[in-house]
């Protein structure tokens, strides 16, 4: 039976609540800490990276225990529930940090609740990713899902890239504040997701498999664990991006000239060129789709990374920049171009799901949730250790007062890290998907697109 647009749309309004905690921890945890916190660089991507890869350990757990509930409301909405309150409370205990404490109790208080944040979300997204195997096993249907998805998505990463720093106008009081009234958003959008999907279709009865049989099973399905490794690399470079975003529009964007300076004006720098890049995003689901359809979802994935590559050595030549209305346009483009990220790798892996529940007649889509977002958190626990590391190494100060002046050689590496390092490890993913991927996965993909 088909899915209504309720549904398809309902399920999507998950990724609302759960993006504002996305965009927070891989956007804002780190330049906070560096700038308002007095937190050194090298330091913050090190504790940032611990609490991820806490992370990491707890995804197999979270969805072995939700393969096997077994409840009146089924095996994934309890944790999502309960999940959406925790990951709330800890994202507000985050950046509501007590004045008066040394660099090190700041950073003890952020990486307490971070970790708290963490669970939280980890106990959301597991069961809602193995709700994308449930629902249905049409693959065209799970593409129109993915758009639905995105779309929401974007919203809560214009809710936390763009209005929390616009509320919170630049000061460590002001952050604290702006999370306190978006959490509300976060815990709605989850909750209502449940209720709109009640209906759908759904495997309520748990699997009889043990934690080492749902992981043996899982990574014997080749084609998907090499699509979880290709999906971190091109992560990392993403989180790349996300990580030295706000430090890039303090630092090497002068908001002066253009049509759109006003706008800069108004939200700040960075939480206008990240509404800027949510407008490309959005714009680009539809296309994404079309674009899947057309060519098969593989190769339209391929397309898109390859123009996002372009899109980030253009930034490059552009930085330092003092035209907010030329990076607005280029931020439209790259956002457009992380569609096709953001879409498509998500709606390919619940075809690999398919093809091993037809072979084993086992439903463990919640082992498949924790292993393929197992890239993604390694690359995104990956990224500001690296960028840390980076600065670091390029004597890029820490600060507890904002803005404060930089070497030459800092702003240098800080330019290139966000855009020609991204580039190098997304062309990275793009060969490993042309070379090693395509000839494994032939008319998988093409088939089911």
């Amino acid at each position: 039976m088909a899915l209504s647009i309720g549904q398809k749309a309902g399920w999507g309004l998950a990724d609302l609540g759960i993006n504002v905690f996305v965009v927070a921890k891989q956007l804002l945890v780190f330049a906070f800490m560096t700038t308002y916190l007095g937190v050194p660089p090298a330091v913050a991507g090190i504790l940032t990276f611990s609490v991820l890869a806490f992370d990491v350990i707890t995804d197999p757990l979270i969805g072995y225990l939700s393969d096997k509930t077994h409840s009146r409301f089924g095996r994934r909405y309890p944790w999502m529930f309960v999940g959406a309150v925790v990951q709330a409370i800890g994202i507000v205990g985050i950046f509501w940090v007590p004045d008066g404490m040394s660099w090190q109790a700041n950073a003890a208080w952020v990486m307490a609740f971070f970790a708290l944040a963490t669970l939280g979300f980890t106990a959301v997204t597991i069961p809602y990713g193995a709700m994308a195997g449930e629902m249905t096993q049409d693959p065209q249907e799970r593409s129109v899902m993915m758009a639905w998805r995105m779309g929401f998505a974007s919203l809560g990463l214009l809710t936390a890239g763009a209005i929390v720093p616009a509320l919170a106008g630049d000061t460590k009081a002001g952050y604290g504040m702006a999370v306190l009234m978006v959490a509300p958003v976060m815990i709605l959008a989850i909750w209502a997701s449940i209720a709109a999907t009640r209906r759908a279709p759904r495997i309520a009865t748990p699997t009889g498999l043990g934690l080492g049989q749902m992981l043996r099973l899982v990574t014997s399905n080749q084609r998907f664990t090499l699509l979880v490794v290709i999906y971190g690399v091109l992560t990392l470079g993403v989180a790349l991006i996300a990580a030295g975003l706000q430090l890039s529009a303090l630092y090497l964007i002068v908001k002066t000239g253009g049509a759109l300076a006003g706008l800069a004006a108004a939200l700040g720098v960075f939480a206008g060129l990240f509404a800027m890049f949510i407008v490309g995003s959005v714009l680009s689901q539809a296309v994404w789709v079309v674009m899947a359809a057309r060519f098969g979802k593989l190769q339209a994935l391929v397309i898109g990374v390859v123009a996002y590559t372009v899109v980030l050595w253009l930034i490059f030549t552009q930085l330092p920049a003092t035209s907010f209305t030329v990076m607005a346009a280029l931020f439209v483009l790259a956002g457009f171009c992380n569609g096709a990220y953001q879409q498509l790798p998500w709606a390919m892996y619940p075809d690999l799901m398919d093809v091993t529940r037809e072979e084993s007649g086992e439903a463990v889509e919640g082992a498949f949730a924790a292993l393929w977002l197992f890239g993604q958190k390694v690359a995104n626990a990956l990224a500001p250790l690296v960028l840390g590391l980076v600065l670091s190494a390029y004597g890029f100060l820490e600060s507890t007062d904002g803005v404060v002046a930089q070497s030459e050689a800092a702003l240098s590496a800080l330019r290139w890290a966000v855009t020609l390092l991204p580039a190098a490890i997304m062309w990275l993913g793009i060969l490993m998907l042309v070379l090693i991927y395509r000839p494994r996965a032939k008319g998988v993909h093409d088939a089911r697109a």
